[in-house]
Parts: C-alpha cells; structure tokens; sequence
C-alpha cells in the first residue's frame, strides 16, 4: 500500500511536471504566434503605406472631386508615376554608379548619393506623362494641391521657415523663394523617399541662400540671430532650448 502510494505520489508529481512543460511551450507558441501576426500586421500596414494605389486614392482624395470619372482617371494617372518611380529605384541599385569623389565637398560618394544619382536617371517621359496627364483633368491649383501631398508639403513649411529667418522679406525675395521652391518640389515627385525628396530641396535651398548673399544679406548672419532668438525664447520660458535644426 506504501509502495502503490509512494508510486502514486511520483505519478502525480511527473503529471504536475508535464502539464507545466506542456503550458509553458503552449504559452511559447502561443506569444510567438502572437508576435508574428503582430509582424505580419506592421509589415502589410507598412505595404499598404507605400503601395502606389493606396497612395494614389489619397492624394486624389485631398481634391475632394465630385466627379468620379475625373477622380478615377487622376489616379490612374498618378498610381503608374508612382509605380514608374518605385521600380526605378527598386530595380536600379546604388552600385551601378562607380565610386568617386563628390566634386562639391571632395568627399567619396556615399550609399545615399550613389542612389540619389541613379534614380535621378529615371526617363523624364515618366515625369512628362504625370504632368501632362495631371493638367489634362486638373487646374493649376488642384495640381499643386497633387504636388504637395508627393512632397508631404515642404513648400510652405520651408517658406515659412525662411520668413522667419529672413527679417522683411521683400516682394522680390519672396517670388525668388518661392519660384525656386515650387521647382523643386515639381523635381522632388520624382523621387521615391523623403530622404530623397529632401535631397533635392537641400539643391535649391542652397541656391536661395546663395542668392540672398549675393544681393546684400548675409544667410549665416541671419540664420544665426534667428537661432539665438528662439534658444533666447525658450529660456525666458523656462524650457529647455535644445539645438534649432537648420532649416
């Protein structure tokens, strides 16, 4: 009786032991699945971000077109640029152009500008077709309004920026800037990402500076003071002031 009790006791201890393994790799697989319907959920919410269709229906969207035809065919339009500029990159990588200097900062070329280049190869007929199409069924307003949404708005977020940097803007400035702006945004839709998006702003904005130094101001004078003011700001608001980012 001892003995059958004493076997029992181990039976149930091993059973015990069992059913806590058996948990334990049940909650393992259980997290893990979990974890990678998690995954597939931000990979596939990330696709649906980038695909050219889904961006397309957005940015038309934004026009708020009441005829459906017209909205169809602008986004047809623009779901081929976009998917123009996505196989582009995607199909011409970084190391199709040779290592070499950059003639403006003596540097070698990075990953970044070797694939900046390269997608700055794309056809222009992808960039005429996208223009023309847009007029074709849009006016000058609503294409800018298409423009801004590829370019996440920089236009008059880096205008506002140089207004405020600049003190009295003059008429004169202003359409300078701004001309020079819209044409990179119009450049900019080319690209596939903000990097480089951005990439192709920085060209231009260096050519606004340029000009105010050539036509009595001083950009770094400027920026400068405009830095100090707002770190001089944030302080008598008793805020921290960290580093202004340069415009």
């Amino acid at each position: 009786m001892q003995v059958n009790l004493l076997n029992l006791i181990v039976m149930k201890k091993s059973y015990i032991i069992f059913a806590a393994g058996i948990a334990m790799i049940t909650s393992v697989n259980a997290y893990a699945q979990t974890d990678n319907t998690a995954k597939t959920e931000a990979a596939a919410t990330a696709r649906s971000k980038s695909d050219p269709d889904v961006k397309a229906e957005q940015f038309v969207a934004a026009l708020n077109l009441t005829d459906a035809e017209k909205a169809s065919q602008v986004k047809a339009i623009i779901t081929t640029h976009l998917t123009a500029v996505r196989d582009w990159h995607n199909n011409h990588a970084y190391t199709l152009v040779p290592a070499g200097l950059n003639p403006i900062t003596g540097k070698t070329f990075t990953k970044a500008d070797c694939q900046f280049i390269i997608d700055s190869t794309i056809p222009k007929t992808v960039h005429e077709a996208l223009m023309t199409g847009l007029r074709q069924y849009l006016n000058d307003d609503q294409v800018e309004v298409i423009l801004d949404k590829y370019t996440i708005g920089k236009v008059a977020f880096t205008m506002n920026g140089y207004k405020s940097i600049v003190p009295n803007v003059t008429p004169a400035e202003e359409t300078f800037v701004l001309t020079n702006l819209k044409q990179a945004r119009e450049q900019a839709v080319d690209y596939k990402n903000v990097e480089e998006i951005s990439t192709v702003f920085k060209i231009y904005k260096t050519k606004i500076e340029d000009y105010f130094n050539n036509n009595g101001r001083n950009w770094k004078v400027m920026y400068k003071t405009y830095v100090d003011q707002v770190l001089a700001n944030k302080k008598a608001a008793g805020k921290d002031a960290p580093g202004a980012e340069k415009e």
